[in-house]
């Protein structure tokens, strides 16, 4: 049910953080990794589940806003979590452009 502002002590901007300034340049993250690090914990820090799922819920809308952002790695495992991370330079896979040359098959790429 919604509550009026004034029921609250105080309010703030809701600021979040651009991946340049969350990810390590040469790191992958999971979605939970993710979630911990938009809270300021460590991405290996312990939470219980409920919080854990709430830093799920938060980290996977952060994810796609900012996909352009980023580059995807598959599972290491056939079980495991999707990885994150930040698209650098040195990620040729991750410009879109480049793969799009390379699937046009007239050997141009």
């Amino acid at each position: 049910m919604p509550e009026p502002k004034s029921a609250f002590d105080a309010t703030y901007p809701c600021d979040f953080y651009e991946p340049a300034e969350l990810f390590e340049p040469d790191q992958m993250y999971t979605i939970p990794e993710i979630g911990r690090l938009l809270q300021g914990l460590e991405p290996d820090a312990e939470v219980d589940p409920d919080t854990e799922a709430v830093l799920v819920d938060w980290a996977v809308p952060w994810v796609m806003v900012h996909a352009e952002e980023m580059v995807v790695a598959e599972p290491l495992t056939e079980d495991g979590p999707g990885y994150y991370g930040l698209a650098t330079d040195a990620d040729p896979e991750a410009d879109p452009d480049a793969e799009a040359e390379a699937d046009d098959g007239d050997g141009s790429a």
